[in-house]
């Protein structure tokens, strides 16, 4: 079978003679190109019959759009946004006015005034798109070491709406993340985490093992440092919440303690979104069991609780929307820890002060430097380990 290109010629050496042949030679033609091309022969007879025109290409003007963000934008958006750990457009867009002042005032950006309006008018599909060859993702898994506590379930009533005021700070969640590795033997290392319900402020902190009394100290040494008064716990049934220690504890606080409901899972999404997102993508899924890697888990933790409530913005679920077999979910504008505290009528003037006389302390781009060292250490850690035990 011929290919278009040696079709054409033929019938155009054949339309030649076609125009200068009788009627009976003109049949024999059609039946000649039908046969060399695969032709129907009423498609070939179209073919010789039809006046050879040579046709030319119509280029249509092309007109480009004059480049709007150009390479010094695009520079100064990627540092602020590997500063700000890497989060997603609808996040960053509210607190970039912010974050670009913050980094101005650090000394860690230097904007014209040029490059700085242009930065501060892009559109969150823009920002996408201009970021999406150096964005990249992680899938991790791991397992999970809760142990349900049965003897004190019955004097921690499970939790329902009457019980909290999730629009006021200080109604946590807690929750405890295993670093074992893929192995659940021997001793390792704990992270209980803590999420405040309204604000969102998260604050983790390292413990050796899950006994009792190292749980309710790092539970301790958290509330110590909160920005605000814990007015609820909400955990789940692990035995290392459930137990009379931590009841007492909270009965001579007058803290509203509570409990999920057995094996629902979602009834803590707070805490669990928080321990993939905070802790989970920081420390990993790697095994730390060491006293040295405890140390060094608890730095970071110093460090990342500034980081992630002073500086990154969070949103939170106003409501669903159901089209159909589609639900759409809206969202309130995106906004830090920090801030959401700020607009609470809860916080005190005092505690509002502090908050800001530690906000005007700190340096983004600092908090991400210390993170990331202390994380090559701590992964330096592993590596010796391997070296040791190969």
């Amino acid at each position: 079978m011929l290919n278009m290109s040696q079709r054409q010629a033929v019938t155009k050496e054949l339309k030649l003679i076609y125009q200068k042949a009788g009627k009976k030679e003109k049949g024999k033609i059609i039946d000649q190109l039908a046969e060399l091309t695969g032709y129907h022969r009423h498609y070939a007879a179209f073919k010789l019959n039809r006046p050879w025109v040579k046709r030319k290409r119509r280029r249509l003007p092309v007109s480009f759009r004059p480049r709007v963000y150009d390479h010094e934008v695009f520079e100064s958006l990627r540092r602020v946004w590997v500063i700000y750990d890497g989060i997603c457009s609808k996040r960053l867009i509210p607190t970039l006015p912010e974050a670009v002042r913050k980094l101005e005032e650090c000394g860690e950006l230097t904007l014209s005034p040029e490059v700085k309006t242009k930065l501060l008018a892009i559109s969150p599909a823009t920002m996408d798109r201009m970021l999406k060859p150096i964005r990249q993702t992680f899938k991790l898994k791991g397992i999970s070491t809760t142990k349900p506590g049965t003897l004190l379930k019955s004097q921690v009533p499970i939790r329902t709406f009457s019980d909290w005021d999730d629009k006021q700070p200080g109604f946590m969640e807690i929750d405890l993340v295993a670093h074992c590795g893929d192995s659940a033997r021997d001793m390792f290392i704990y992270s209980l985490n803590l999420t405040d319900v309204s604000t969102g402020w998260t604050d983790p902190v390292a413990v050796m093992g899950r006994a009792e009394i190292r749980v309710f100290g790092g539970l301790k040494t958290v509330e110590e440092r909160l920005p605000f008064s814990v007015l609820g716990l909400d955990s789940d049934n692990d035995s290392a919440f459930i137990n009379g220690e931590l009841i007492r504890y909270c009965e001579s606080k007058h803290i509203t303690f509570t409990r999920c409901r057995p094996y629902r899972k979602n009834d803590q999404a707070y805490v669990e979104q928080k321990n993939y997102s905070v802790v989970r993508r920081v420390i990993g899924y790697a095994r730390f069991d060491t006293d040295e890697q405890l140390n060094l888990i608890n730095q970071i933790y110093s460090c990342l609780r500034l980081y992630i409530n002073f500086c990154l913005p969070v949103m939170k679920l106003i409501r669903k929307e159901r089209l159909g077999s589609k639900v759409r979910k809206h969202y309130d504008e995106a906004k830090t820890p920090y801030r959401r505290l700020l607009e609470s009528k809860i916080i005190t003037s005092s505690q509002k002060g502090n908050l800001n006389r530690q906000y005007a302390k700190l340096n983004p781009a600092e908090l991400r430097r210390n993170l990331n060292y202390l994380l090559k250490k701590l992964h330096q850690t592993l590596i010796n380990e391997r070296k040791k035990n190969p």
